[in-house]
């Protein structure tokens, strides 16, 4: 068996306690450099659980998805704490783009939670999976198809700047349909008196320039109705966001200066996840990466890859291009600290900005919503080393089926043996060894991870590597039908009260489903 679970949410230390094998070059590695995951108890159930996972796999193929359509919903509830404690009111909206499944999204059409659609194909889910139009967000960039049905089912339309607004008073006119409910993305917010600024994007309406949105929205305004203002952005930065939500706020006080009724402000995601259950391993494979890339210490990853460092005449050049997989805070944590950040220029905590004004607050997470909601198997294939010693582990999937390094997120898959399986075939004396994972693409590019992957042993073909924590955009977003290889099936699954477990294909989940299995 691989190593078991410990009971701090991560892998168990004894396996990174042994001394690693020398590798089949002869010369002796370097101490393991493990990344355990960080598992809540919903995934620590499911992954201690190998015959329910190994015989899913056998009979829908590898790679496949697991989706915990409960802990989606704990998720909601999280976040909902965060309004009680500062007194809030307001929406927790899906980002669907985070994940495809139709179980998580029935399942949250279930609870109080609304969701951010950002394309026909999005709302339409949405819609079918029993959201009322009232419930979505449409977002994004839109295509006529996709604000005609915006504007058609009701959904309120996220509008990004003065055209797509005037396109959108343009559809009701003509097609005779009620008001459309908008919402105003903005950006490049400044404060002059802090000398902040937020970073660059090619979304949204310059703040300085939401006048001229405004004043289309008094004057069209039987056609379109001003709910709030709106914003994201591609930042952890508190200081950046808290500039933001002030400056929507200076926003909707001139909205109401010329009229207007608005009383939303959109804070969008970006709250994030942790991946990994020890920062310490965190800072220990950082500052080790930096010491490969000068030379100090062996290559951490195939053909020395840097993710965004390299070397230069003996000095580090370039930015670290990985997701921070350790956070302390994050998802309703990091929400909770936002709201209690002063805005810099009127200084009081923004939570008090809000409550002041009786605006409501939205909010769209995407990645902390499905955080510890899935998880991604994959069937070894084949064990081999190449002609400099490095050991390859083929996985039967492609790096496009989990794109936990395409997102930068780097977290070790944890070893689920088969049982009764003979002993594995190489490795030495058993003890933790530094792998490659590869997909099963004839591309040299077709790397499921670029670093070294401790194990806590060898893989032997028929084993499965669980990928931790996927649901959030490393499930399916970069997923293809490359050489016409068919998706991964995806199923959900959830405990019983009698201890069992319950499992369906994910299109055919619906909240009734775990009543259908015995649950109450």
């Amino acid at each position: 068996m691989g190593a078991p679970l410990s009971q701090d949410q991560g892998l168990v230390g004894s396996a990174a306690s042994r001394t690693a094998p020398e590798g089949a070059s002869g010369t002796a590695p370097e101490e393991p450099l493990f990344l355990e995951p960080r598992l809540a108890p919903p995934l620590r159930a499911l992954l201690a659980e190998p015959d329910l996972l190994h015989g899913l796999v056998d009979a829908l193929g590898s790679p496949l998805n697991v989706v915990l359509p409960e802990v989606v919903a704990s998720n909601v509830e999280a976040f909902r704490a965060v309004y009680r404690r500062h007194r809030l009111q307001g929406r927790i909206c899906f980002a669907h783009k985070a994940n495809a499944s139709s179980a998580l999204v029935r399942r949250l059409a279930d609870t109080e939670a609304g969701l951010d659609a950002a394309s026909v194909a999005e709302l339409s889910h949405a819609l079918g999976a029993g959201f009322a139009p009232d419930r979505v967000v449409a977002t994004g960039p839109k295509d006529p198809d996709f604000l005609w049905l915006a504007a058609r089912t009701g959904a309120t339309v996220h509008v990004d700047a003065p055209a797509e607004l005037a396109d959108l008073v343009r559809l009701v006119r003509e097609r005779g349909l009620p008001r459309a409910r908008v919402l105003l993305r903005l950006s490049g917010f400044a404060s002059e008196g802090v000398r902040l600024l937020s970073r660059r994007t090619r979304f949204g309406t310059p703040a300085g320039a939401v006048g001229e949105l405004l004043d289309l929205c008094v004057r069209e305004r039987d056609a379109v109705e001003l709910l709030g203002v709106a914003y994201h952005l591609d930042t952890t930065s508190l200081e950046e966001k808290a500039l933001a939500l002030e400056s929507c706020v200076l926003a909707l006080d001139e909205a109401r200066a010329r009229g207007l009724d608005p009383r939303v402000v959109d804070v969008g995601g970006g709250f994030g996840a942790s991946y990994l259950a020890d920062g310490r391993q965190w800072e220990r494979y950082t500052t080790a990466l930096t010491d490969a890339v000068l030379g100090r210490r062996p290559p951490l990853t195939w053909g020395g890859h840097g993710y965004g460092l390299r070397n230069e005449g003996g000095t580090v050049r370039g930015r670290l291009t990985l997701y921070p997989a350790h956070r302390p805070v994050a998802g309703p944590g990091y929400l909770d600290e936002l709201l209690s950040t002063p805005a810099p220029g009127l200084g009081r905590p923004l939570a008090e900005l809000l409550l002041e004004h009786l605006y409501d607050l939205w909010v769209e997470p995407g990645r902390s919503l499905v955080d510890q909601c899935g998880l991604s198997l994959a069937r070894v294939v084949d064990v081999r080393t190449t002609g400099d010693g490095r050991w390859l582990v083929r996985l039967a999937m492609t790096a496009g089926d989990v794109s936990l390094e395409e997102h930068g997120v780097l977290t070790d898959p944890v070893l689920l043996p088969r049982a009764g399986a003979a002993e594995p075939s190489g490795g030495d004396d058993g003890g933790p060894v530094g792998v490659h994972l590869v997909g099963d693409l004839c591309l040299e590019s077709d790397l499921v991870t670029r670093r070294t992957v401790f194990l806590p042993r060898l893989p032997d073909r028929g084993d499965l590597l669980a990928f931790a924590n996927t649901a959030g955009y490393c499930m399916d977003f970069r997923a293809h039908h490359a050489q016409m290889r068919p998706g991964a099936r995806k199923v959900a699954a959830g405990r019983r009260p009698d201890g069992g477990w319950w499992w369906s294909l994910d299109e055919r989940y619906w909240p009734t489903t775990t009543r259908r299995s015995g649950e109450s």
